[in-house]
């Protein structure tokens, strides 16, 4: 089956001030960026791979206007350069209105041959990181009184699979993480929820991820196809919307995929 056809902009996001780790290239972040943008939002884009960063800034900045894009280079496992990001972001944009916490890592080993280093690196990224970014930004939206976050969790947080023991438990985690940041940033007007998407390919997918089980994975879906980036960019800017102004603390199945 062939995906539908690209949803144009309808002005969801306008005018507000949105941040977006892993941001750079043709993933999920990447389309998030380009949707935030159509929906008539201001952009600041981050990631650890500075020559691609730059390439999608100005690709962004030639396509929807050099004010309405910055980016900065952002390794999430450092706190400095998170309070450098957000720091950008309220220098350049004045406020931030949502935050898409993007960045993380997978990766394929069986626990029992797993090293504490592989452990370490991929929770240090996807959730530690995800905290380090949802904590600056309720920082800054706490004295707003408003604001969005989004975290990217994704289907392996409820759904068993070999050899994904460090991802999985990392991304069940950031489900945890919206779920309790929620709670709290509500009494200062800030909504905090996620995507958890099953199957969405993406070059660094395809690098990092055997043919056969990417076969086997897109069989499982009811569509038979994985989703574009820009399907879950979709959900995550309806999220990021007043749309979904009675939404917090909720993880949001961006999945055709059935047991």
């Amino acid at each position: 089956m062939t995906p539908p056809p690209y949803v144009p902009g309808h002005g969801l996001l306008k005018d507000r001030a949105v941040v977006i780790t892993a941001a750079a290239g043709a993933g999920i972040g990447g389309a998030t960026a380009r949707r935030c943008l159509e929906e008539g939002a201001r952009v600041l884009i981050s990631d650890t791979h500075e020559r691609r960063l730059t390439a999608s800034a100005r690709e962004l900045e030639k396509e929807f206007g050099a004010d309405r894009v910055a980016s900065l280079v952002c390794d999430v496992t450092s706190e400095e350069q998170v309070q450098a990001l957000y720091g950008l972001a309220v220098e350049r944009f004045g406020r931030v209105d949502a935050a898409v916490n993007n960045a993380g890592l997978g990766g394929t080993a069986d626990l029992v041959d797993m090293t504490d280093e592989q452990w370490g690196r991929v929770l240090d990224i996807t959730l530690t990181g995800t905290m380090r970014c949802t904590r600056a930004a309720l920082r800054i939206m706490r004295g707003q009184g408003a604001g969005v976050i989004v975290n990217n969790a994704s289907v392996i947080g409820w759904r068993a699979q070999k050899g994904q023991s460090h991802y999985a438990a990392a991304k069940a985690g950031v489900m945890a993480l919206t779920r309790c940041s929620a709670l709290e940033a509500a009494d200062y007007g800030v909504r905090v929820n996620a995507v958890s998407p099953s199957l969405a390919m993406h070059p660094h997918l395809v690098k990092v991820t055997s043919g056969e089980l990417l076969d086997e994975l897109t069989r499982r879906e009811a569509f038979g196809r994985y989703a574009e980036p820009w399907e879950v960019a979709n959900v995550i800017v309806f999220l990021a919307s007043d749309y979904s102004s009675y939404m917090t603390g909720e993880v949001v199945s961006v999945s055709s995929q059935h047991p």
